[in-house]
């Protein structure tokens, strides 16, 4: 009951994250300005690039290593499915980037504040992912992955869902929405994490053995994300050595987290 319990309080964090982004809306009259977005953007970048290394490209590797594999196999060829799949939702999936005014996808008849929703609930499913399969790995026993790394890897990703959250309800507000429906949509653009969570880890108890190749596509899936969309619209404009700053603070807090806790 114990170990339940800590599962889903550690799948439940990142939303939690999300939520307080969304709050920023009953703090913030004017929204997030530009430098403190390209910041916040920069620090996503960081967090998430750092934790595709050490919370799940380095423990798929001595997985599949300790299992007598080769060891960069699971790890290439579950990087590179990550990365196709999160390119094949980006091109079906039809979304709205908060510094665009053009959708991407397959075209629809969604209005602007869905399409919003929509590219971070996109984001959002893999770092769901990468939550969950840590915590699958910690529930199949593995000595390779600690419930303090996967509660490590929980806090990053809520820390870097705050911006998120934010991006998602002030626009929406600036929009005629009241603040409090602003707040629901955006506390809703992170229901997807506990739930990507929870089919990962069903997934991997069914599938032991492709537990590598999943941390290994959960990092692919938000490498794809960073390089596609956080770093471009951390460096776009003015004050883009702003997005740099935020993405080196970011990286090095995220490893801090995962070595000490891990």
């Amino acid at each position: 009951m114990n170990d339940t319990f800590m599962i889903t309080l550690g799948i439940l964090i990142p939303l939690f994250g999300t939520v307080l982004g969304a709050g920023t809306v009953f703090l913030l009259k004017n929204g997030i300005g530009d430098s403190i977005q390209k910041f916040l953007l920069g620090f996503a970048s960081g967090v998430m690039i750092a934790a595709s290394v050490w919370s799940l490209l380095i423990p798929a590797i001595e997985m599949a290593e300790g299992s007598g594999a080769i060891p960069w196999v699971p790890a290439a060829v579950g990087f590179l499915l990550g990365i196709a799949f999160l390119l094949v939702l980006d091109m079906i999936i039809p979304h709205l980037h908060v510094s665009s005014s053009k959708p991407e996808g397959m075209k629809s008849n969604a209005s602007k504040s869905t399409m919003l929703i929509l590219a971070v609930t996109l984001h959002n499913f893999p770092e769901g992912m990468a939550v969950g399969v840590v915590f699958a790995g910690v529930l199949a026993g593995d000595m390779g992955l600690s419930i303090t790394s996967a509660f490590a890897l929980a806090i990053g990703i809520a820390l870097q869902n705050i911006p998120e959250g934010a991006v998602i309800s002030m626009p929406l507000s600036a929009q005629g929405y009241s603040k409090s429906r602003a707040f629901f949509m955006g506390s809703m653009s992170g229901v997807v994490e506990p739930i990507g969570a929870v089919l990962t880890i069903v997934l991997t108890g069914l599938i032991v053995p492709v537990l590598p190749y999943i941390l290994s596509f959960a990092a692919g899936a938000m490498i794809y994300v960073v390089v596609e969309e956080l770093i471009p619209e951390s460096q776009h404009g003015e004050h883009s050595n702003l997005g740099t700053i935020g993405a080196a603070i970011g990286f090095v807090l995220m490893m801090v987290l995962d070595v000490a806790l891990g």
